[in-house]
């Protein structure tokens, strides 16, 4: 009997260190388990309500208002271009010079044609002068008179001629310098010094950039509800999310017989980039505008049909429901109608990981390496 009893004790000791062990070892693994998320604040979105705009979409392109396209108005090899693509030129500024050794040379054979003809007049009408006042005293006769009236008026016409392709030689001159038209920039340059410019050949392109507007297309079905001096939102091609402003100042008054589509012109709010021009555009008229919570796509977890976020509350991870509403096809946020409130901080971009009740700590913004980071507790 007294052998029995230390044998019962050895066990009860040996049964409760393996207990205290298996707790031990659990708790470790829930630590593991659960390690505390580290978030920066580009990790971080706040939520907030923004504006929900409804509307008809228009596509189209940014131009400008005030361009030219400048040719050649005479045959000439060009012989300098003086500004390059981009570069920003002043009303009057030389752009192209082309070859003008021909055409100096006929305006000197006209200059010198119309000097000719100027003193042939002169004399003409000296002659008639005299006849005229020969005939006054009876020592000419009419039609010695009428002879000499004849002549000064054939040198008059000469001479109107001779001045005539004075000033035409003067204009094909000029021609040979292409200057710009107004204030811009240079937008496509097309010749090169030693090309062959025939007349119409197009050298350049000069733009406003102060003038840039929006030329788009709606579908007929949806013109009703567009305006002229409603907002227009719009992104453009090749600058990412940044959004513009504009309104509507012209709806032409009737649809293309092709596409069925109008015309609309938006005016640019504020001065838009040079390079804007010749982009691609798509924006949507606010025909009606809503404030409504806003939540992008990517901050949004869908399990099935049910959506979720995961919200950060004090220094815990929450998973919350979110009931969604329309899509805004011009940015990719979802209307967001309940789950969550303005001010609350929820993930950008959750990753597969998280868990409901993790612990959160903040981190500054220059530890930032693309998704969230994960530390694990200390056991």
């Amino acid at each position: 009997m007294r052998s029995f009893v230390p044998v019962v004790a050895a066990a009860a000791a040996a049964t409760a260190l393996l207990l205290g062990g298996c707790n031990r070892t659990d708790a470790k693994q829930k630590d593991a388990a659960a390690p505390t998320l580290q978030v920066t604040p580009e990790d971080v979105l706040v939520v907030s309500a923004g504006s929900l705009s409804a509307g008809p979409l228009v596509t189209g392109s940014i131009e400008p208002e005030r361009r030219a396209d400048l040719r050649a108005e005479v045959s000439a090899v060009v012989m300098s271009v003086f500004k390059e693509n981009g570069q920003p030129v002043q009303r009057g500024d030389l752009l192209v010079r082309l070859d003008d050794t021909s055409i100096r040379d006929s305006l000197v054979s006209a200059q010198e044609a119309e000097r000719a003809a100027a003193q042939a007049y002169d004399q003409a009408e000296r002659q008639h002068q005299r006849m005229k006042t020969l005939r006054e005293q009876g020592m000419a006769s009419a039609q010695q008179l009428e002879d000499a009236e004849i002549r000064r008026n054939t040198t008059q016409s000469d001479l109107s001629a001779a001045k005539a392709r004075v000033v035409s030689a003067r204009q094909m001159l000029q021609r040979t310098e292409v200057r710009a038209p107004f204030d811009g920039i240079v937008a496509d340059r097309k010749v090169s010094a030693g090309d062959t410019a025939q007349v119409g050949k197009e050298l350049l392109k000069v733009i406003d950039p102060h003038s840039l507007r929006f030329e788009g297309l709606i579908s007929s079905d949806a013109i009703q509800s567009v305006k002229v001096g409603q907002s227009v939102t719009f992104r453009v091609n090749g600058y990412g999310k940044q959004d513009f402003a504009g309104k509507v100042k012209f709806v032409a008054p009737t649809a293309n017989p092709t596409t069925r589509q109008v015309e609309v012109i938006v005016e640019i709010a504020s001065d838009a980039p040079a390079r804007l021009a010749g982009l691609y555009a798509e924006g949507r008229v606010e025909a009606s505008t809503s404030r409504v919570r806003m939540m992008p796509d990517s901050a949004i977890v869908r399990d099935g049909e049910k959506a979720y976020a995961w919200r950060i509350k004090g220094n815990v991870l929450q998973k919350v429901s979110l009931a969604l509403g329309d899509r805004d096809p011009r940015r990719g946020d979802y209307v967001v109608r309940s789950g969550v409130a303005d001010g609350d901080r929820v993930l950008r971009n959750p990753v597969a990981t998280l868990k409901d009740g993790q612990s959160v700590k903040d981190a500054p913004s220059a530890a930032t390496v693309g998704s969230p980071i994960e530390t694990p507790a200390k056991p």
